[in-house]
């Protein structure tokens, strides 16, 4: 490895400490792991740190009048793992494989000492910060712990430290595949301490307020022998099966196109019956072989932009030019309204007004909002007293002028460009000369609703993804009159939402929509030609797309989705197909083109295919796949040549957190580079060698 090209480490150093436990337990040696830096910068694990960590243990071993070693974490953070940002300099296998057994050199020495080792989780959790407490001999974790998960499947590799392996031979298979799989694949899904007591992670959970001294009580009552710890069976006799229904869930998720599930899968299936160091030396050897594969750069290159690009926006203005919020209304009150309703409320706590053209509309939106807020409670989620003052704060009328004193009011009306332009005529006649109109738009220009207007600088996108409480992107789209004031204000909004904000400039469906709307014509333009329904849908299987492209137009809905069609054909022709087979389908009422079957599949509806006229030109999956590529790969060039987004980045961003396509692709600008799309359409790569790739 060239270290002269790696980032610095921020070193976590593992301080010692020695400590009389209650109960007259006996002396235990604490290791805290502490970076020395604030709360911001989580604790990782780099080559300095694993020196450090060794460095403690062989203090810990050394001292001859301990009954115990504790290991625990800096204020709310116990430990994140290894340092991902020196994962990606990593230009052999060999330096691979030398990480590997770095890591489980250092952490093993914890589960073998000749006393028994406590890990209290006081805090984070994540990755190789939840394998370090796994090889501990007991856990307790704080009630205050945000974020417990083994996200490494999600990222393109393994649990390496050990995970793979200790999990399942604690747990069982069943709830380790939870943990490595269900969860890493859900968007890197995490535990709670309630979850992490659940599955047998944690011994016990503790509140935050006296974790550590509640923590050292619970292992002197464990050393004196008043408290017994049981483990619960790990399951071998069901084990192989286990893994077989998993493997078939991955099959039918992935269809072999991420490699990183399958061998997480096949480290549980070996932890069965290997010993220790055999379960360690195949993780060792999986991590090898994934590091060093484009996949794992894709996603180093992903978690880049989540973590960092998402929350530094590219061409945002100066966030001090934002004004304050303190009365939102939200013109409609249909499903999207209410959920809008609900966030604005819970995100930014302050007075919501919902209208709609009567009162029952406005009655339904409202009980929506409030239903939701008492379901909350019902799962822990919400106090009954926060709940009332949020459900307080929502309120519904049919006159707009309750807008007179909102700071920022936002339209989710019918998509239709003549409707929203009378809503913003009407909403200036009420609202203040600096209130905030922004419009849940998905594929309008917002220069043209904003045309006409008295104040047309203070209208901006504000395009949100369905459902709204779970997707967290959100496109700030810049009008051609949108000043800087009412943009930062956007991005302010967008950012107490706790949203993922991407400026794009006023564009035809902006960006997710723009990308998702061609692609989704390529593969419908094959099936009126000619090609198998079924053969269509599954062309894109080897990109592990979170859904086919029917199933996708299923979920959005078929009069949505041509609708945008028609949008975007309207404004590309050349480029934007419409299908008349598709305006078949949706004047007949038809919810897409499957129909499940009795046993959970599906088919093609047959009253679909009726409706169907088909051409005579069938492709094959690989034909159709090159031909959806090739399209995306000129639609993202052809937004980064208008100025739709600043960077290729940004285009990936849109897709992973707008569209959730995987990590492992690198949203698609890298997939499009990698298969040769890009060049095959652009004559260049969208990003160079060994950006989201391997080194050349």
């Amino acid at each position: 490895m060239n270290e002269s090209a790696m980032p610095a480490e921020v070193v976590t150093h593992a301080r010692v400490r020695v400590f009389d436990l209650p109960l007259q337990a006996g002396r235990m040696a604490l290791i805290t792991l502490d970076n020395d830096l604030d709360h911001t910068r989580p604790t990782t694990f780099g080559a300095h740190g694993l020196v450090e960590l060794n460095a403690a243990i062989d203090q810990v071993q050394a001292m001859d009048d301990i009954v115990a070693v504790g290991l625990t974490g800096k204020p709310f953070i116990f430990a994140v793992g290894a340092d991902l940002s020196a994962m990606a300099m990593i230009t052999t296998r060999d330096e691979a494989l030398a990480v590997g057994r770095a890591g489980h050199d250092a952490f093993r020495r914890l589960g073998e000492m000749s006393v028994p080792s406590f890990a209290f989780v006081n805090g984070a959790a994540m990755g190789g910060g939840l394998e370090i407490a796994l090889h501990c001999t007991y856990r307790t974790v704080s009630t205050g712990a945000a974020a417990l998960s083994l996200p490494e499947v999600f990222l393109g590799i393994i649990p390496g430290w050990g995970g793979a392996y200790l999990l399942p031979n604690l747990v069982g298979p069943i709830d380790a595949l939870e943990v490595i799989l269900t969860n890493a694949l859900t968007m890197n899904k995490q535990m709670r301490p309630a979850d992490a007591k659940r599955l047998g992670i944690a011994d016990a959970l503790f509140e935050p307020a006296d974790f550590l001294e509640q923590s050292m009580l619970w292992a002197a009552k464990v050393l004196t022998g008043e408290v017994a710890v049981k483990r619960q069976d790990p399951n071998r006799g069901m084990w192989d099966m286990i893994i077989g229904g998993a493997k078939a869930q991955l099959d039918a998720r992935f269809h072999g196109a991420l490699a990183s599930p399958y061998r997480a899968l096949d480290l549980v299936a070996g932890a069965k019956s290997r010993s220790r160091d055999e379960g360690f030396a195949a993780e060792d050897e999986a991590l090898a072989d994934l590091v060093m594969s484009d996949a794992v750069r894709a996603s180093l290159y992903s978690f880049n932009l989540v973590q960092k690009r998402a929350q530094r926006p590219a061409g945002a203005p100066d966030k001090a030019l934002a004004r304050p919020v303190t009365k939102v209304g939200i013109v409609g009150a249909g499903l999207m309204a209410s959920q809008l309703a609900l966030l604005f409320a819970r995100r930014l706590e302050v007075p919501v007004v919902m209208t709609d053209l009567d009162q029952e509309r406005v009655d339904k939106g409202v009980g929506y909002v409030h239903k939701e807020i008492a379901t909350l409670v019902d799962k822990g989620r919400l106090s009954s007293d926060k709940a009332n003052r949020l459900t307080a704060l929502v309120s519904g009328v049919t006159d707009k002028s309750a807008f007179a004193d909102a700071d920022f009011v936002i339209e989710a009306v019918f998509e239709d460009l003549g409707v929203k332009k009378a809503v913003f005529a009407e909403l200036e006649a009420v609202v203040s000369d600096t209130c905030i109109l922004a419009t849940n738009t998905s594929s309008l220009s917002v220069t043209d609703m904003a045309e006409g207007l008295k104040h047309p600088e203070r209208v901006v996108g504000f395009h949100f993804f369905n459902p709204v409480a779970v997707m967290p992107l959100l496109e700030i789209a810049r009008a051609k009159q949108s000043d800087d004031a009412t943009v930062a204000t956007a991005f302010a909004v967008g950012k107490t939402l706790k949203k993922s904000c991407v400026l794009v400039q006023d564009a035809p469906a902006f960006v997710v929509n723009r990308l998702l709307t061609r692609f989704l014509g390529e593969i419908t333009r094959a099936v009126d030609e000619g090609t198998d329904f079924t053969v269509a849908d599954e062309a894109m299987q080897p990109l592990a797309f979170p859904m086919s492209p029917f199933n996708l137009l299923a979920l959005v809905g078929p009069a949505v989705a041509f609708h945008v069609s028609e949008t975007m054909n309207a404004a590309f022709p050349d480029r934007f197909y419409v299908s008349d087979n598709m305006r078949r389908l949706v004047e007949a009422g038809k919810p897409g083109i499957w129909k499940k079957t009795g046993t959970g599949g599906q088919v093609i509806d047959p009253e679909v295919e009726a409706l169907f006229v088909r051409g005579d030109n069938p492709l094959t999956a690989e034909q159709v796949r090159e031909r959806a590529l090739d399209a995306l790969a000129d639609e993202a060039r052809r937004m980064l040549d208008e100025g739709v987004v600043i960077a290729p980045e940004d285009i990936d961003l849109c897709m992973i957190l707008g569209a959730g396509w995987p990590f492992a692709n690198g949203g698609i600008t890298p997939y499009l580079d990698r298969s040769g799309a890009s060049e095959r359409v652009n004559g260049k790569r969208f990003l160079a060698p060994g950006v989201a790739s391997l080194p050349a």
